[in-house]
């Protein structure tokens, strides 16, 4: 399967700079996954789609303020550094800028030298690991200090940080937000428990792996990045009692649907677990717990359009997107949803 079978085309309008006022106004396209039919909803209507027994499984992680901007030193040239992956003894894995003056020893300066840094290991694929500097405890600086790490594609200065939080986020660790999450409300979520809903929590750390294009002509040529996850024993035990009562598992984000498939057993009994996966979900694949999907607009030739054409074929994926396109819906992390049903 070539990666340019999941092109499409999109007017660069589409792509949400800003997130709307209301979290739960966003549209939601409504997708059958056995039939491409679709339904034209918002996501205040989401209830309507829910039955008593379901469940459904939300990432709980929280976007770090991982963007930081400095000075090299000595001579004081700019530089950006974004922490991907803490490594232990206050060094973090890193994407910096510029790279080629960014070598083993730079020196670099933050907040006029609140938090200070130096480049200690060139890795493989360009990143490399920073050693950091600082009084106090790290997460309160970077809280100072540090910007949200939003995705390229969108130019616009966020206004409010907790706009790229979802209203549940509570563990320190994404480099991005679990996007499909930040349409619910707490009222929402309260409405959903009211309605004998099952909701459960899985932690998976966002990585920037996400946003990177599959270069590969072939998709399995392509190697997926690894993230942390964590599925605790009360949502490991939620899903199987949903399961044994024939209710739906029904996975908020790709990030929450990679994180149980990851771990699931062949039945599709669900254990606890915390560990690394890369698992690449592509057309072909057969799923062991997630029955449906709450997702956004993903990227062209992306590995998270090629999950939920996994689910939902590609064909049936392709039309409803070519219906938002012509719909004018908004695309991509402050853009609207699907459920795919």
């Amino acid at each position: 399967m070539k990666t340019s079978d999941f092109n499409f085309d999109l007017p660069p309008e589409l792509i949400a700079q800003t997130p709307i006022q209301r979290r739960d106004a966003s549209r939601l396209l409504v997708l059958d996954k056995d039939t491409g039919a679709w339904e034209h909803r918002h996501f205040y209507d989401l209830p309507e789609y829910l039955h008593p027994g379901d469940c459904l499984i939300l990432n709980d992680s929280r976007v770090l303020p991982a963007r930081l901007l400095g000075q090299r030193l000595p001579g004081g040239g700019a530089c950006e550094v974004l922490l991907l992956i803490d490594r232990g003894d206050k060094t973090w894995e890193c994407l910096v800028r510029p790279g080629k003056r960014m070598r083993v020893g730079a020196k670099l300066s933050f907040g006029g030298g609140e938090l200070t840094a130096e480049v200690a290991e060139e890795l493989p694929d360009g990143n490399r690991l920073v050693r950091f500097d600082y009084e106090g405890i790290f997460l309160e600086v970077l809280d100072r200090l540090g910007k949200m790490p939003l995705p390229p594609y969108i130019k616009e200065e966020l206004q409010d940080r907790e706009r790229y939080q979802t209203v549940y986020s509570k563990v320190n660790g994404s480099a991005a937000a679990p996007t499909a999450g930040l349409h619910f409300t707490p009222e929402l979520l309260e409405k959903i428990r009211a309605m004998g809903v099952g909701i459960g929590f899985v932690t998976l750390h966002v990585g920037l792996g996400t946003f990177r294009p599959v270069k590969e002509d072939e998709i399995t040529d392509h190697e997926m990045h690894s993230e942390y996850c964590v599925i605790p024993p009360e949502t490991a035990a939620l899903i199987n009692e949903t399961r044994r009562r024939g209710g739906r598992v029904i996975c908020v984000g790709t990030t929450s649907c990679r994180t149980i498939e990851s771990w699931a057993e062949e039945d599709g009994t669900m254990r606890p677990h915390a560990g690394w996966t890369n698992i690449f979900i592509y057309p072909g694949y057969r799923f062991k717990v997630l029955d449906a999907l709450i997702t956004n607009f993903h990227l062209p030739e992306s590995t998270l359009i090629m999950l939920v054409s996994a689910l939902a074929g590609r064909e049936h994926v392709l039309a409803a997107y070519a219906e938002a396109v012509r719909e004018r819906y908004r695309f991509f992390s402050f853009g609207d949803a699907m459920l795919i049903k």
